[in-house]
């Protein structure tokens, strides 16, 4: 009688909506996971803002160490309005995203059936950004001096080393050469007079060892611009930590919603468990409303998916979900007027769990 394999993974709900997001994924998985073969050893952990309020931490002491022990995390979201957003970050998201190591971002964006593009003539996009996660402008360097004075000043160092930015271009060419081949480097070497040329040259040295691999150089400033007017000219896009979350967004924005966008932190050589989340933030204005989209949820959960060797699984929640799209059903912020559970029930519908649970609202 053979064993089904189980994968322990650590459930970071957060805040906001993430607790109603969160439950919508879990249940589209645990739906799949007897077809397929696997069991999920869900851990929920508590941690968030309220755990900052109760414990003036957003984790506990130990925290990293509780989550070393599993495959993978799931995260929902963070943040709340009467905590300031660096406390937050800093607090949990990029604690993880640097001591496991989760160097690469990555980010798929393509526009879903039945989601329209808010720009005219946008009927088609898929493309991949991968986004360097631990170094870059993001940095610890820096401080500020003379706080309150007309003489006031902040310094705030970006750091790029050649192990940290060649790792980051060798994934975003593996994921090219499986796709079309065509790889975009964001760059501002015009005015950023050391990091970025920097950044050039080592993505170039990169590519340059990869036959049949078309690298193009192109401005911060301009890719953002020929996102919004010619997405389709884009396919995988290589960038530091700070353009990549922002093209990220925006190329999100023009498949029709940030909140069908996932987001995957690997640690691609897997010495470390890697994290997965929706793009979305914790949405206070509507947390509590049972109105959020899952999507985003539930495809960083077809991401996590895929990272654990579960590949059918994570293609068919995908497939589930289009599916309800393509149906009809949606969000508001798609357009539609179903809510959480509603669409919840629909992907669970086309998973194969006709009489699923009905999912608890998140209290914001």
């Amino acid at each position: 009688m053979s064993t089904l394999a189980t994968h322990t993974v650590d459930v970071i709900a957060g805040d906001g909506v993430g607790l109603e997001v969160m439950p919508a994924a879990i249940a589209c998985v645990d739906a799949l996971a007897p077809g397929y073969g696997f069991r999920m050893d869900w851990r929920h952990r508590g941690w968030g803002s309220d755990h900052y309020r109760a414990h003036g931490r957003m984790m506990p002491v130990d925290g990293l160490e509780q989550l070393a022990t599993g495959d993978a995390t799931l995260l929902g979201a963070v943040g709340a309005p009467d905590i300031p957003d660096d406390v937050t970050l800093w607090g949990l998201l990029i604690p993880i995203r640097r001591e496991f190591d989760q160097y690469v971002n990555l980010r798929p964006v393509r526009i879903l059936p039945g989601v329209v593009s808010p720009l005219t003539g946008v009927e088609q996009l898929d493309m991949v950004v991968v986004r360097e996660n631990v170094e870059g402008e993001y940095s610890e360097i820096g401080g500020r001096m003379r706080r309150g004075s007309l003489q006031e000043a902040a310094i705030q160092e970006a750091v790029f080393t050649r192990v940290g930015v060649r790792r980051v271009a060798e994934y975003a060419v593996e994921v090219a050469m499986g796709r079309r081949g065509r790889l975009v480097s964001a760059t501002k070497s015009n005015g950023i007079l050391h990091t970025m040329p920097f950044w050039d040259e080592v993505v170039a040295e990169v590519a340059a060892g990869t036959p049949g691999l078309s690298l193009e150089k192109v401005l911060i400033d301009a890719l953002a611009a020929r996102l919004v007017l010619k997405p389709h000219t884009v396919d995988v896009i290589v960038a530091s930590n700070l353009f990549g979350d922002i093209l990220s967004d925006l190329a999100a924005a023009v498949a029709g919603s940030i909140g069908v966008a996932p987001s995957a932190n690997l640690n691609p050589p897997r010495r470390h468990p890697s994290m997965f989340e929706p793009v979305h933030g914790s949405a206070p204005d509507i947390a509590g409303q049972g109105i959020a989209n899952p999507v985003g949820q539930m495809w960083a959960a077809s991401m996590m998916l895929d990272h654990l060797g579960q590949k059918d699984a994570a293609i068919a929640l995908v497939a589930a979900f289009e599916s309800a799209l393509a149906a009809g059903v949606r969000t508001r912020d798609l357009g539609g007027t179903a809510s959480t559970e509603d669409f919840t029930q629909a992907v669970l519908r086309y998973c194969g769990s006709v009489d699923a649970p009905h999912l608890p609202r998140g209290s914001g």
